[in-house]
């Protein structure tokens, strides 16, 4: 089978998942074609089953924002022209689903056709897609695909509260390669504490919708308790609020890490007690799951499929968006006793080994076939 996916090259969440499935797919030979503005940042280029085609935008001053939409639409026909793929699969509705629908129109004119799947990841639907400037077309371009899959149940639930949507909606989890959190590539943890210190960890785009204030605060209410250091990983518009923190609470820059975007995240993960997470919106979580992979316990927000993830009381604690008083007295809870502690990261590393790759790939897979073949009885 020859797929051609079509996704952002960016560290967000439907990225990481549409390359590491392109890479999984490779890795079972099929021939997997990405498309997309700039090489996925996970992408390795290096497997003879996997093809990057780069959306080339032409600046033209007539234009104040440039036509990417035309020349990703351009490029979709002439990938699956030139390599006769079997399959589109588009992650995230705009401006991917809506190009390919573009791209099939084209191919109709030539007597081809092809079967669009879409993966609908979160602010596509919850933020995005809601926008009036985009709704309309968002809805079209979901209703347009041969097949619509959601990341959780929870973002299937609010695109179909969102929109009119005219077909069914498979719900295929993100994933994770527990492999990938090998325990003999660990980083020492005198790096980052004392052994008297527990560590807390938050793993964001830093953007607005993350909360980072949150995270501060819950730290600051934490480390009065608890002897510990938290560890900031990522870059993004909030990072002056870390900024303003540090200015306004000078005893704490010696127990606050920033490290920016690291290649070594899971070595990391591995050294921490505790992954704050409290987001006002997570379609899925698939920070979370990292975390837990890691054998590290969540305390986060109950927004959108993060609940489906972090199970309350198990693998971590769960409280509203906003409230930093009671994530605040859960993370103490946690890191005050060790039983409970050790005890919560067994269960986090056995609910990650359910959302494990070797168990979510295989329902791609049927999925495709089933695209496939439904397609050609149309």
């Amino acid at each position: 089978m020859k797929i051609g996916i079509l996704c952002y090259p960016t560290y967000g969440g439907s990225g990481i998942v549409a390359t590491e499935l392109g890479m999984s797919l490779a890795n079972k030979g099929y021939e997997v074609h990405f498309i997309s503005s700039n090489l996925p940042a996970r992408l390795d280029i290096t497997n003879p089953n996997i093809f990057f085609h780069k959306v080339n935008v032409q600046t033209y001053p007539l234009f104040q924002y440039q036509p990417y939409d035309i020349a990703l639409s351009s490029m979709i026909y002439r990938v699956v022209n030139l390599y006769k793929l079997d399959l589109l699969h588009a992650h995230y509705a705009i401006p991917y689903a809506y190009a390919a629908f573009t791209a099939k129109q084209m191919l109709k004119e030539e007597g081809k056709d092809i079967p669009l799947v879409t993966t609908l990841h979160g602010t596509d639907i919850t933020l995005v897609g809601q926008h009036p400037s985009y709704k309309h077309a968002v809805e079209f371009s979901i209703n347009q695909s041969d097949t619509i899959t959601s990341v959780s149940e929870s973002l299937k639930k609010d695109t179909l509260q969102f929109f009119d949507i005219k077909k069914p909606i498979e719900v295929i989890t993100n994933f994770i390669d527990n492999r990938d959190f090998d325990k003999n590539d660990c980083c020492q943890r005198k790096q980052f504490a004392n052994p008297d210190e527990k560590i807390l960890i938050h793993v964001s785009n830093l953007r607005p919708v993350k909360r980072i204030q949150d995270v501060l605060q819950i730290f600051k209410s934490v480390e009065k308790r608890v002897k510990s250091k938290l560890i900031i990983i990522g870059e993004g518009p909030d990072s002056e609020i870390i900024n303003q923190f540090l200015e306004e609470n000078p005893n704490l820059i010696d127990k606050i890490r920033l490290l920016g975007k690291v290649n070594d995240l899971y070595r990391i993960l591995q050294l921490s007690d505790v992954f704050l997470l409290p987001s006002e919106q997570e379609s899925f979580g698939l920070a979370a799951l990292e975390a837990m992979a890691a054998e590290t316990p969540v305390i986060s927000s109950n927004a959108g499929g993060i609940s489906e993830v972090n199970i309350q009381g198990e693998t971590g604690f769960l409280a509203e968006v906003g409230n930093v008083e009671a994530m605040s007295n859960y993370t103490i809870k946690l890191l005050s006793d060790d039983e409970l502690l050790e005890k919560m990261k067994k269960n986090a590393k056995a609910q990650a080994i359910k959302f494990d790759l070797k168990n979510i790939l295989p329902l791609y897979e049927k999925m495709y076939n089933s695209t496939i073949e439904r397609f050609k009885k149309v």
